[in-house]
């Protein structure tokens, strides 16, 4: 499940269809243009808390079951918040998370 999900992540990445940072997440989320939410579980307290208000405030899915380093081993940045912007790679990945 975990190679797949973070594989995948790879795939929306070199498709185009996600953001990261903290902040660029964040504007998405608010402008609506974030469909999923996946944070690194060793994020700062104040980072998860920022998050998980406002995903749930705007009814965003957030994922946060991997580290920052299995993150950027997936798509080669180092960033802990990552939002992706396409609704059917979005439902892909919850998909894999649920399986």
């Amino acid at each position: 499940m975990k190679k797949s999900f973070l594989d995948f992540l790879g795939i929306a990445l070199r498709a185009g269809k996600m953001i990261s940072g903290t902040e660029l997440t964040l504007q998405g989320i608010r402008n609506q243009s974030v469909k999923l939410v996946i944070m690194a579980s060793d994020c700062s307290n104040r980072t998860k808390k920022d998050l998980t208000n406002k995903t749930n405030s705007y009814d965003v899915t957030l994922i946060d079951n991997f580290t920052s380093q299995e993150l950027k081993d997936a798509i080669g940045k180092d960033r802990k918040v990552i939002g992706i912007t396409d609704l059917g790679i979005a439902r892909r990945l919850i998909e894999i998370m649920e399986n």
